[in-house]
Parts: structure tokens; C-alpha cells; sequence
């Protein structure tokens, strides 16, 4: 099981990211729960998804915790916040459980969970891909109920008119997590980057 929350402001694609996500949870064969708040998103306003990933066999085991039944992330209770952007740490930090892992969308920050994803889809002259940049780098990273290679195959299935582009954003994310395992460099856990 895995309760994530996703946090940004309107415009960076949380939304995306969380079907995104969702999709592949189903594609898998895992139960799934979601609850979007997006409030004056237009506005460059908060929005937040609380995403909920149980297996059958999560939901069946005499020992598991209780199946998830609401939607919601209670505060505490987070096992990872996706951060795209630097206030959603401060905004949506308390649902993290102890030990929760944050991943964030950060510039010029050394903490090893954080990648500048605005730089990574600057760079690659694609701007508006920086969410997928970040979920590249959380799947990679191994913060993710799944690996990334599933996640890239329902990006694939996804399509549309930029799916290069997308694919090349997510792929850099990725290709940043394995330099830095390769280089020993773990991703922290428990509290913000900072």
C-alpha cells in the first residue's frame, strides 16, 4: 500500500501527474482511490491530489492494516509527497507520515531528493514538462509503488501531440535518479528537502 500526495499550483500539471499515476496503479491490477482539490488552479492557485495504491493481496491479508475506504491522505499518514513546487513543501508537509519521503521540484538545492525540474524541461525546450521531469526522478528513484519502466509504458499509451517531448522529460528525471544512485548519493527520507 501507498498513500502519495501531489502538490503544486495550478498549471504544473498535478492533475496529470495523479491520473497518470492512477492509470498505471489499474494497469497493474491495484485498487486505487483519488481526491483532487483544485481550487483557483487557473489562478496559479494551490492544488493538491491525495493518491491511495492497495494490491489484492493488500487488501485481503489477515495481518494488513484495513483497506483504504475514503479518499483522503489523513495528516500523518502520507508515505510520499511529490512536491512541484518549493511552497508545497511548507503547504502540504504535515501529511507526511515519520519517515514519508519527500521528492521535490527545487532549484539550486543540494538535498539529494530534489531536482530542479524547471532546468531539466528548460533544457529541454519544454518548460510545461517539468511535472513529468519530477515523476521521472521519484521512479527512479524508487520512491514510487511501481517501477518506471510501467510508468513510462502507460505515458506511451497516454499519448497526445507532445508525447516525445514528455517522454524526453520523464526520461531526464530518470536518467538523474540512476546518476545519483550510481554515484551513492541515497535519497532522504522523513521531513522537506531543504
Amino acid at each position: 500500500m501507498q498513500q502519495i500526495i501531489i502538490s503544486g499550483v495550478g498549471g504544473q500539471g498535478i492533475l496529470f501527474i495523479t491520473r497518470l499515476l492512477a492509470e498505471t496503479a489499474l494497469e497493474m491490477g491495484f485498487s486505487v482511490l483519488i481526491s483532487e482539490t483544485h481550487g483557483m488552479a487557473q489562478r496559479g492557485g494551490n492544488v493538491v491530489s491525495h493518491l491511495k495504491v492497495s494490491s489484492p493481496a493488500d487488501d485481503k491479508a489477515a495481518d494488513s492494516p484495513r483497506p483504504f475506504v475514503s479518499p483522503l491522505i489523513r495528516p500523518g499518514r502520507a508515505d510520499l509527497l511529490l512536491a512541484m513546487h518549493p511552497d508545497g513543501e511548507a503547504a502540504h508537509g504535515y501529511y507526511l507520515k515519520a519517515g514519508g519521503v519527500t521528492i521535490s521540484n527545487r532549484p539550486n538545492s543540494s538535498n539529494p531528493s530534489a531536482l530542479d525540474a524547471g532546468r531539466v524541461a528548460l533544457d529541454l525546450g519544454s518548460p510545461v514538462s517539468a511535472n513529468l521531469a519530477l515523476l521521472g526522478f521519484a521512479a527512479g528513484s524508487g520512491a514510487l509503488f511501481c517501477p518506471p519502466e510501467q510508468v513510462r509504458t502507460t505515458l506511451e499509451r497516454f499519448g497526445g501531440r507532445r508525447i516525445e517531448l514528455s517522454l524526453k522529460a520523464y526520461e531526464a528525471g530518470w536518467d538523474e535518479a540512476r546518476r545519483r544512485l550510481a554515484g551513492g548519493v541515497p535519497h532522504s527520507s522523513g521531513g522537506s528537502a531543504a
